[in-house]
């Protein structure tokens, strides 16, 4: 018996290893794509100005959007667009990717802020060097970015706050469900939820835990809270990927009466609402951040001046607005 478990450990310890050697490589392929378009850019193209936009998640469908937009703006104005991010969220490579970004020396850089000292060193030595960086999705006010373009996401938890107050009716034990400890646009939201949670008397945030901006990790997450917490007849989700993992966590325990609210608009948070298993949304514009953050860094390499917060605003997804189309006010 003890040799099969001495086995069965080492297998497990190679396995791990191989993952670990496998994220190395993905993420030196990824880099070295990056050196590859912008060299290329640089020699083909010299007359243009090329921008580097690195996410928290390369196929994160929030993160695609504003890809979206960033692009079709960037055309208009005649920019480059490098898009890239990580394969799973991870903040070493995102700090390796602006690294890497900065010795490249593009023209403008925009990056997702993180509570993070090196990375605010990373930015205020980019900007140093003459690199415009803006902020978006979440800020890092504290560095020399130029500006900050995305949501107020205090505002947004306020916002997601208000709503659950105004449905809500009963039992107030209430459990939250963010994408990242680190990412601050999630804190942000988390404080200002609480913000309006905490004045109605017969209300309480009992459970708050990290989906690691995952639908699988929000549905186990959801499982666990429930498992502990039976009580809870409220959940917020408050990453894009969250309302449907919530859902799917809800159903595998079988607790009925659970009011899911989520962020942003997917399809699976859609679906939800049309069959009357979500309740909303708060959606954000991804879009229309990455359109104005292109069209604002246009403007300043034609010698206008950024500063401050550029705030995109969100609305809520219902069932009526559902009915009513879906559009954004």
């Amino acid at each position: 018996m003890s040799n099969r478990k001495w086995l069965l450990g080492l297998i497990a310890l190679v396995v791990f290893f191989a993952y670990i050697l496998s994220q190395f490589f993905f993420s030196t392929l990824k880099i070295n794509d990056l050196v590859r378009q912008i060299s290329s850019n640089k020699a083909e193209e010299a007359s243009l100005k090329y921008v580097v936009l690195i996410s928290q998640e390369q196929d994160n469908p929030f993160w695609r959007e504003m890809e979206k937009g960033a692009k079709d703006e960037a055309g208009k104005q005649g920019i480059k667009l490098v898009y890239m991010g990580p394969i799973r969220s991870n903040p070493i490579e995102q700090i390796r990717l602006l690294e890497k970004s900065i010795a490249l020396r593009p023209d403008a850089i925009m990056i997702q802020g993180m509570a993070d000292p090196g990375y605010e060193r990373l930015i205020n030595q980019a900007v140093a060097q003459g690199i415009p960086v803006i902020t978006v999705d979440a800020d890092e006010p504290s560095s020399k970015r130029l500006a900050y373009i995305g949501t107020d996401n205090r505002a947004a938890g306020r916002q997601m706050g208000e709503l659950v107050l105004k449905d809500h009716a009963g039992n107030g034990k209430i459990g939250v469900i963010i994408g990242s400890e680190l990412a601050d646009s999630q804190r942000l939201r988390l404080e200002g939820f609480r913000s309006v949670i905490t004045s109605a008397a017969d209300m309480e945030i009992v459970d708050v835990r990290s989906s690691n901006i995952s639908h699988i990790g929000a549905a186990k997450q959801t499982r666990d809270m429930l498992t502990q917490y039976r009580d809870i007849r409220t959940i917020v989700g408050f990453s894009s990927l969250d309302a449907g993992g919530i859902l799917e966590g809800v159903k595998a325990i079988g607790q009925e009466g659970v009011r899911i609210y989520g962020f942003d608009d997917l399809e699976i948070t859609r679906q939800g609402i049309a069959r009357e298993e979500i309740k909303a949304s708060i959606v954000q514009q991804p879009q229309e951040i990455g359109a104005k953050s292109m069209a604002l860094l246009s403007s300043l390499f034609q010698g206008d001046k950024l500063s401050g917060e550029y705030f995109i605003p969100t609305y809520i997804l219902d069932q009526a607005q559902l009915q009513g189309g879906g559009i954004s006010p």
